[in-house]
């Protein structure tokens, strides 16, 4: 199960109805493998259920952590956890053995894909004991579209023309995207980003089904 790929489960909501801890509990009960994206600190809460759910199926879990850049993060990120809070909770997960990553997205061409903004991202991530680093650069589908270009002309007006240009299409051309992913794969490479986990937890052995005599 692909759980957050569309809106982060963990909304402020979610500390009063639960919702997203309860789907986590049918999933361990039902022993499915499950993967996690969030920029919220408050799947801590849940770290029990992830525990179970580890020890019976795949589980793992990604901090979307776009910039440390707290001035970026202001403008782009409203109402978000600060980064440095989403990394105290991998750091919290990772302590507890499940498998947790950093996805540096979305990157936004001309505002977080600096290199010495990229490199803070992977460095910190590794400090903090991620499992892995993975990025992609923004994507802009009609409606999400509008509503980013009304905020990018609000805060980097500047910057609009060249946006207008890249985002004739939903997806930036690869002459745009690779470089920036080819930097963080190196920076992946140069930081050493590896699992470090002391104690991964890992899915017990299922029950073995005896052969019949015959």
């Amino acid at each position: 199960m692909a759980i957050g790929a569309a809106t982060d489960p963990y909304q402020p909501a979610e500390g009063r109805y639960r919702l997203t801890r309860a789907c986590l509990l049918a999933f361990a009960d039902a022993r499915s493998p499950l993967s996690l994206i969030t920029r919220g600190p408050m799947i801590v809460r849940d770290l029990d259920v992830l525990r179970r759910a580890a020890t019976s199926a795949e589980v793992d879990v990604t901090f979307s952590i776009p910039t440390l850049d707290l001035d970026i993060w202001r403008r782009t990120e409203p109402g978000t956890a600060p980064p440095r809070q989403r990394l105290r909770a991998l750091r919290m997960l990772i302590d507890a053995g499940i498998d947790t990553g950093v996805g540096i997205a979305p990157i936004l061409p001309g505002i977080s894909d600096r290199p010495e903004l990229l490199a803070d991202v992977v460095k910190a991530a590794r400090d903090a004991g991620a499992t892995n680093v993975w990025c992609n650069v923004l994507y802009l589908q009609p409606g999400t579209r509008e509503h980013f270009m009304e905020h990018l002309a609000r805060d980097w007006p500047e910057l609009v023309p060249s946006y207008l240009a890249l985002y004739r299409h939903p997806y930036p051309e690869r002459a745009t995207t690779e470089p920036i992913k080819s930097a963080v794969a190196a920076l992946k490479k140069r930081f050493d980003v590896a699992d470090r986990r002391a104690r991964p937890l890992e899915p017990r052995p299922g029950a073995e089904q005896l052969a019949l005599a015959i």
